[in-house]
């Protein structure tokens, strides 16, 4: 009885693992089947789209093409009504004289005539007229009449070679692309930004310049963010849990067009931004809260991060800025940057217990007690990160020794490693930054 019943409670087990099964197969092939129909809508979308760009295209450029034959028909024309103008212009003051010259003749001679048969007793005297009128009007001037091969025929060359040439050109003129030359590749969040890679994926393209464009969800219009020739940058200003979509396309190399865009994505940080602590004298930070500026007040001490905000595993990273015309501030020994358990008010450094920090001058201190290795000193434009992972040396507790970080310090492509153990566990970091003279200016994130 015990044996069936066993056996009856193995079937059952096994039919709801079955069901499961086709539960998760279902789920499974559901999910490609969106996947089918998101890939389906791409294709279509694109290629609608990509229809009312070529459609749009051309006909601007037939519009603009036909403006340009009617400016350069129009042009020719004119030059036609000049030339013929310029060219008739001595052949009517010619006309005008020769028909003078005839009308003149006229009158000679009726006169003439009149004079030979007129009366006898009058002849003498219209002859004598007559006579001395003709020898007035040289009879044996005529006007110089210009031969036919001596004035313009005008005709039109017209190049056939020109449908040739704009044939070749027209259809070489544009193409349809399956698939972008670039495309995104990762998102990696950061506190209050987005680390975006992108990649190239046509080996036949050969990029110069790329273009990278961010909307926030609940806008309408993509915005540049970066252009250049790296292929990853870091979006900073970003709410955290907030969508934002991006897109890449690039410029091949000697070309002045950009390339078709590649395939929105969307990304997201649920990181919250790093913020130093207002209010403190001796800094004034940015409307964000995360660049922070020595200014010239005599106060000095600390600066921290508004909460532990650092956790391992990520990437905390300062960056020098330029602070107007300054580079950087007068460096001291006691300014440092780095990260530590918690605030400790009244210090006028990071260099004490519970901390690790690098110097201006690059050197590197742990729990106050500097390194032997030195990293190189920070500068106009310095970049110093900081990363960390966990090694536990045995349970966790509030007893000393039993929790270790390993730290990685980079500057200038150059990095220390070490070991930092602590007293107790600590699940997130603070950040700070200490400076003895104004000028200094440096960007958290």
């Amino acid at each position: 009885m015990e044996a069936a019943e066993a056996e009856a409670r193995l079937l059952l087990q096994e039919a709801r693992e079955s069901i499961e099964a086709a539960r998760s197969y279902r789920r499974e092939l559901q999910q490609r089947l969106r996947g089918l129909h998101q890939a389906r809508e791409q294709i279509k979308e694109s290629a609608t789209l990509t229809r009312d760009v070529l459609e749009q295209h051309f006909s601007d450029l037939k519009g603009t093409l036909k403006k340009l034959l009617d400016e350069r028909l129009m042009s020719l024309l004119q030059e036609v009504d000049v030339i013929e103008q310029e060219s008739i212009k001595p052949l009517d003051e010619c006309q005008k004289l020769i028909e003078h010259g005839v009308s003149t003749a006229d009158d000679l001679l009726r006169e003439g005539e009149s004079a030979v048969d007129g009366d006898v007793g009058q002849q003498n005297e219209k002859l004598c007229n007559f006579t001395k009128k003709a020898l007035h009007i040289q009879l044996d001037s005529l006007p110089e009449v210009p031969s036919l091969v001596d004035v313009p025929c005008l005709s039109a060359q017209l190049d056939d070679c020109l449908l040739t040439i704009l044939k070749n050109q027209i259809f070489r003129h544009g193409t349809v692309a399956s698939r972008p030359p670039v495309q995104l590749e990762e998102f990696v969040e950061k506190p209050g930004g987005i680390l975006v890679r992108w990649c190239k994926v046509d080996d036949d393209f050969i990029p110069q310049d790329y273009r990278l464009q961010c909307r926030k969800s609940t806008a309408s219009h993509f915005e540049d963010v970066y252009v250049g020739s790296e292929t990853e940058f870091m979006v900073l200003h970003m709410d955290p849990n907030v969508d934002y979509q991006f897109r890449v396309c690039a410029r091949g190399d000697g070309r002045q067009e950009w390339s078709p865009w590649s395939v929105p994505q969307i990304g997201c940080t649920t990181l919250v931004p790093h913020e130093w602590t207002a209010g403190l004298e001796g800094y004034s930070l940015s409307s964000r809260r995360n660049i922070a500026l020595r200014n010239d007040s005599q106060s000095c001490g600390v600066l921290y991060s508004k909460a532990p905000t650092y956790f391992c595993g990520q990437t905390l990273t300062f960056r020098q800025v330029l602070s107007g015309i300054e580079t950087v501030g007068q460096p001291d020994r006691r300014d440092s940057l780095g990260v530590c358990v918690e605030q400790q008010n009244g210090f006028d450094s990071l260099q004490r217990d519970q901390a690790v920090c690098i110097s201006t001058n690059g050197a590197v201190f742990v729990n106050g007690k500097e390194m032997t290795n030195q990293l190189p000193a920070v500068t106009s434009g310095s970049t110093v990160t900081f990363d960390m992972e966990v090694v536990q040396l045995g349970p966790c507790s509030n007893e000393g020794g039993n929790f270790k970080l390993r730290v990685t310090i980079s500057s200038n492509n150059r990095e220390v490693v070490f070991d930092w153990v602590l007293d107790q566990c600590c699940g997130s970091l603070y950040f700070g930054c200490s400076f003895s003279y104004p000028g200094w200016k440096v960007l958290v994130f």
